[in-house]
């Protein structure tokens, strides 16, 4: 009650290994990369079919 609060992730119990903060970490990062790319692939699309239209 009077004391700090405790976060859930520190106290949670994983089945499987690689569960933890550095598999939040990882997930993240290829989430990121993911975003990035398809970005990038769109883009490049687009400017692919208006050259092809012009």
């Amino acid at each position: 009650m009077f004391g700090r609060k405790r976060h859930r992730e520190d106290r949670r119990y994983y089945l499987l290994p690689g569960m933890g903060k550095s598999n939040k970490r990882h997930r993240r990062r290829v989430h990121l990369v993911a975003i990035v790319f398809g970005a990038a692939m769109a883009a490049l699309f687009g400017g692919l079919i208006y050259l092809l239209n012009r």
